[in-house]
């Protein structure tokens, strides 16, 4: 069983997994580094740990010690209770949903092990916005994608934005992150993936007459939201293929095109 402590110390040491939340570039260099990422909201923290996540340590507002009572006797990670404005002045913002828990990271797998048992995969090349990585994460869980692969520079899923965006979503589907780009795609294309590039050019086949549903295999390429995906990553895609747009829409944010790309490179498949 958890200890509850209470903590009237914003500067308390035992806060500082909490402290500076909204420094995003702090945050991307430490969480990382120090192999923790923070899980903020009953749901997602209840989420993580069916993922296997290790806990580190939990910070409540007083109300919501009673809604987390199973999670604080089921792991010995201690947790500490202050009050909203002590975890306004930790955090750096108002935790609306007063539950933030610290978790232990794991070891990410390689391409090729995310690979092995993957049919239906999406790639996302330098997509760096919390938000979109989160709703694509989403997407990507609800529509059946197999697996994420990451292009070096994309933002890290486990961020807390995206965390929150994705509703979970982050720790149900697998990733892993490609060391070289875009020579990492070899790897993609070794495991007998055909490789699809999702883009609004004209000149790519619309995704429906590209059927992908009823490719053994496919990976499914986005870039990031306004860039799209470079020359480099078009170059070297065994086709394009574009979303057939109306009213004189040019495309759709990132992450609204991925759900769509995704039910349509997942419908039809065996067992759905």
């Amino acid at each position: 069983m958890a200890d509850l402590i209470t903590v009237d110390d914003p500067d308390d040491p035992r806060l500082s997994d909490y402290t500076g939340l909204t420094d995003v570039e702090l945050r991307r260099k430490r969480e990382p580094a120090e192999g923790l990422f923070i899980a903020e909201g009953e749901k997602v923290i209840r989420r993580a740990r069916v993922a296997g996540y290790e806990m580190r340590s939990m910070l409540l507002s007083s109300k919501w010690v009673d809604v987390m009572r199973d999670v604080i006797e089921d792991v010995p990670a201690p947790v500490y209770a202050v009050s909203p404005e002590l975890a306004e002045r930790v955090t750096g913002y108002h935790v609306h949903r007063g539950a933030l828990a610290s978790m232990q990271r794991k070891p990410l797998p390689d391409a090729e092990t995310i690979l092995a048992d993957a049919r239906r995969v999406a790639i996302m090349e330098s997509v760096n916005d919390h938000t979109n990585t989160g709703a694509i994460f989403r997407s990507a869980a609800a529509l059946g994608m197999d697996a994420v692969l990451l292009s070096p520079d994309c933002a890290d899923p486990l961020y807390r934005r995206s965390v929150k965006v994705s509703m979970g979503a982050v720790f149900s589907v697998p990733y892993a992150r490609l060391e070289s780009w875009p020579r990492g795609l070899e790897a993609v294309r070794e495991a007998g993936f055909k490789i699809l590039a999702l883009t609004p050019d004209e000149k790519a086949t619309t995704i429906d007459d590209a059927a992908p549903h009823r490719l053994e295999r496919v990976a499914l390429m986005l870039g990031a939201e306004g860039d799209g995906l470079s020359t480099q990553a078009l170059m070297a895609a065994d086709e394009w293929v574009r979303i057939p747009m109306a009213h004189g829409v040019d495309s759709l944010n990132v992450g609204a095109a991925a759900a769509v790309a995704f039910y349509a490179v997942t419908s039809g498949r065996p067992g759905r």
